[in-house]
């Protein structure tokens, strides 16, 4: 097969693609030196071949997205000049109409203006109200503001009086010379003065001509429809342009729904309250509407899949909840198709640390935010069918608290499940089974947090400043024992149930969730079987943060979400099995009325194990604290030091000192615990040991011998 003539310019060959051809060199060209040897391998012709179809290949595809990235700019150009020119006689009236509007509402605030209206208005009611002195009032305001007006029409006036003076003054100066100076003289000096002067009267009769444009621009600005669900000649510029979401579509939207006292009211020719107009919110389309006398969100929820059939979207989709009020309906619309692109990527895969005072990343709004999940002062109830997500959900919850190196792990499985196995290093307490034996450990851990959290309570009762819950600052201080605990039970509703243990358990979580969270104490409970016998309601009522993935009816979504979230709007029971996995509806993780999160997903399968790296690398950030996987352990294999016990230390042999020596010394001694302390600190320390301060030569001190005496009472309270 012949190969097609190569075009050939001043002894070059270009080659067609593909092939591989010597530039031919004229017969005339100068010898260049050799190039200098590169290093390199020798390839085949099979690897060069390879190569080359490699290069080609990927010259193809940028050329093809950049192709497509064009057309679709090219079609969404046309689409937009498409339907500009499909609606210009529209678009024409519209602004007629907008025009003579705007020009009308200029008229009757001059009028306003020029009689005072505004202030005659006031005076007006001041009389009909029988309050002489606020018409008074009126009435001088009305007469000064017309004193202030004439001061300025004077001054105006003068400044215009003044500047054609000086137009005259000049313009009889230029004449002047213009008859007394030859043509050819005047031209070489006043020739700028008339450019300058012709400029001004060219650039003057553009702006005449242009001022009817602009007037009449300023008039359709002025006059246009300002009231909900109007537009101002908008072009599709959304992807979804054949049903993209405004005032107009929610509110026909609404009016099919088949609700009476909404239908009354549209067919009165009744016009909706938007006090949020639609507006872009993440991945879809936000309002809140005021609804009708005799209407309430709890209805217009209900009629939810009518709603989004109206709306052109899935039930998924469509989210109508009820607001601050009963009669406000918050309403958000998804974007088509964008609620199943999933959450991504978890921030903290593969660096990074977590402070559970601050929330570890959990996933994705439906807003396309990052999710950071509370953890201080919080309680997580997870549930949902099996296979949505659940375990998934609360193993990347706690791998985000391994994270951090002050916080402390109790996990109990009941039943036979390795999803947490990867954990067993980094937590205090661990138990897996099926039988009684965990069941017991769990019931046992419950005890022992309820002791943890009185004796917290007294700890923080002998701190400066007797503070009313433990912090940062107090978690980072490993003598007081303060760090967070959290205490998860996977598949709680076999413990709540169990013959033996089942009735204790619920009274021992319903007492730690009510009483534990200012303590740092946290219970993160997840369950398949979110029912009222599996679940204690009291359990339900307090948990602060709840989790549900795709649940089978409403009573599993009110047992999850909380007691009237069904009726509310807020249901797990419109995810869809398998299609939906991964996304929850979550109530309390944020200051919204609900969250539809798509939580983030940490690999743990046969041939794709990325939990254990994050747990080897909590495991290091421990280590460099030079702290073991148990928090309580290293708690109490920490030396007890106490303010007692520095204090005699800076104290020494000497019978008094100052009590500004003593903070200055307490901070050389522990700068990490006596940092910043002031004398009220100090007094209030001294105050919970029972020591008392004194004046010497006019300053405050504290004896040797009170301290000692309060470390002998306490020997003696500990014998």
């Amino acid at each position: 097969m012949s190969t097609p003539a190569e075009p050939e310019r001043e002894g070059v060959v270009v080659p067609f693609p593909g092939t591989t051809r010597t530039p031919a060199v004229p017969a005339d060209a100068a010898l260049e030196p050799a190039p200098e040897p590169l290093e390199g391998e020798l390839l085949t012709s099979e690897q060069s071949a390879e190569l080359e179809a490699r290069k080609t290949l990927r010259a193809r595809v940028v050329v093809l997205v950049v192709r497509v990235r064009e057309s679709e700019q090219t079609a969404k150009a046309k689409s937009a000049a498409a339907y500009r020119l499909h609606h210009a006689p529209r678009d024409a009236v519209r602004l007629t109409l907008f025009a003579v509007r705007g020009n009308a509402r200029w008229m009757f605030k001059g009028w306003t203006y020029i009689t005072h209206g505004d202030l005659r208005a006031d005076a007006r009611a001041a009389r009909l109200a029988r309050d002489p002195e606020a018409r008074r009032s009126a009435q001088e305001a009305i007469r000064h503001d017309s004193r202030e007006r004439w001061r300025r029409v004077a001054k105006l006036l003068r400044i215009g009086l003044a500047a054609s003076v000086v137009v005259i003054v000049i313009a009889t100066v230029l004449a002047a010379i213009d008859s007394h100076v030859a043509r050819e003289d005047m031209w070489s000096w006043l020739a700028a003065v008339y450019s300058v002067l012709d400029t001004a009267g060219w650039t003057l009769s553009w702006l005449l001509t242009l001022a009817p444009v602009a007037w009449l621009g300023a008039a359709i600005w002025e006059g246009r429809d300002r009231t909900p669900g109007s537009s101002f000649l908008v072009a599709p510029e959304r992807e979804d342009a054949d049903s993209w979401i405004d005032e107009r579509m929610v509110s026909k939207a609404l009016a099919h729904l088949g609700i009476g006292p909404l239908d009354k009211f549209f067919k009165s020719g009744g016009q909706l309250v938007y006090t949020a107009p639609c507006r872009l919110d993440g991945d879809g389309t936000y309002t809140q509407i005021r609804l009708p006398m005799g209407v309430t969100a709890e209805m217009v929820a209900g009629k939810r899949n009518t709603l989004a059939a109206n709306l052109g979207r899935a039930p998924l989709e469509t989210w109508p909840t009820q607001g601050e009020e009963a009669g406000i309906l918050d309403l958000w619309i998804a974007d088509k198709g964008k609620l199943g692109a999933g959450a991504g990527v978890w921030p903290l895969q593969h660096d990074g640390a977590a402070d559970v005072f601050e929330g570890v990343p959990l996933g994705k709004s439906q807003r396309g935010a990052v999710i950071t999940a509370p953890l201080f002062e919080c309680n997580y109830l997870i549930g949902g069918r099996p296979g949505q997500g659940k375990s998934a959900a609360m193993r990347t919850l706690l791998l985000g608290t391994a994270l951090d190196p002050t916080a402390e792990l109790w996990l109990f499985v009941m039943g036979q499940s390795p999803d947490f196995k990867p954990f067993e290093p980094r937590l205090s307490r661990y138990a897996m089974g099926m039988d009684d034996s965990v069941a017991e450990a769990a019931v046992q851990a419950l005890r022992d947090l309820l002791k943890e959290m009185e004796r917290r309570g007294k700890v923080l009762e002998r701190q400066p400043g007797s503070p009313p819950k433990t912090s940062r600052k107090l978690a980072n201080r490993p003598e007081l024992g303060l760090h967070w605990i959290g205490c998860a039970i996977d598949e709680c509703h076999e413990l709540f149930m169990h013959p033996r243990f089942g009735r204790e358990a619920a009274e021992l979580a319903i007492r730690l969730i009510k009483r534990g969270r200012k303590y740092g104490i946290s219970l993160i409970l997840a369950t398949q079987s979110p029912t009222k016998d599996s679940i204690p309601r009291d359990v339900t009522r307090n948990v602060s943060c709840g989790m549900a993935f795709s649940v089978g009816d409403h009573v599993a979504n009110d047992g999850l979400l909380g007691a009237g979230k069904y009726k509310a709007g807020i249901r797990a029971t419109d995810l869809r099995m398998k299609t939906d996995r991964g996304t929850c509806v979550a109530v309390g993780l944020t200051d919204a009325t609900f969250e539809l999160l798509g939580t983030f997903y940490v690999p743990f399968e046969d041939d794709l194990d990325m939990v254990t790296p994050v747990i080897n690398r909590a495991m290091a950030e421990i280590g460099e604290l030079r702290r073991t996987g148990s928090g309580r352990a290293a708690i109490e294999e920490a030396d007890e030091t106490d303010f007692l016990t520095d204090l005699s230390e800076v104290l020494g042999s000497e019978r008094r000192i100052r009590t500004q020596v003593v903070l200055t010394r307490l901070a050389k001694l522990n700068n990490e615990r006596y940092e910043g302390w002031t004398f009220l600190d100090l007094n209030a320390a001294l105050s919970d040991c029972g020591i008392e301060t004194g004046k010497s030569h006019g300053n405050m001190v504290i004896r040797s011998e009170d301290v000692a005496a309060a470390l002998s009472d306490r020997e003696d309270e500990d014998r």
